[in-house]
């Protein structure tokens, strides 16, 4: 009986043990992840007990049709689900915003890192972008372009 014998390019192997490694590996704390978008990017944090919940989903709606004002306004968009944050996740996000579940919530942090707006409702974008615009880093960076 004649055995095959395969071998990966070193690249494939690296990428597949990358891979491997990503699907095991736990998600970033909720506090590490906001401090990543520190001075970089504008987050709405959308809190939901799941991701059928009316609120989000009417959020997402709203957020899909204004993709190239989100971009320009360089909001970067954090979904977080209750049922999936660690307690310790739960008791940052409580103590950031004041979110708590099961309520749906969007929280508006800018790049500062300081909460700007919380709704327990799904948020109009043109609210959205008039709370942002109305913001000194934001006017500057408008003078910039």
């Amino acid at each position: 009986m004649k055995r095959l014998c395969f071998l990966l390019p070193a690249p494939l192997l690296l990428l597949g043990l990358l891979l491997l490694t990503a699907q095991t590996s736990k998600p970033m704390p909720l506090e590490q992840t906001l401090r990543e978008y520190r001075w970089k990017k504008r987050v709405l944090l959308l809190a939901a007990p799941t991701a059928e919940q009316a609120d989000f989903k009417a959020q997402k709606a709203l957020l899909a049709a204004e993709k190239a004002g989100m971009a320009a306004r360089d909001f970067v968009v954090l979904e977080v689900f209750y049922n999936q944050l660690s307690t310790t996740d739960q008791q940052f996000l409580t103590k950031k915003t004041g979110v708590s579940p099961p309520a749906f919530a969007a929280v508006l942090i800018g790049k500062d890192g300081g909460v700007k707006e919380r709704s327990s409702h799904p948020i109009q974008t043109a609210i959205l972008f008039g709370t942002v615009d109305k913001m000194p880093m934001r006017r500057e960076e408008m003078r910039q372009k």
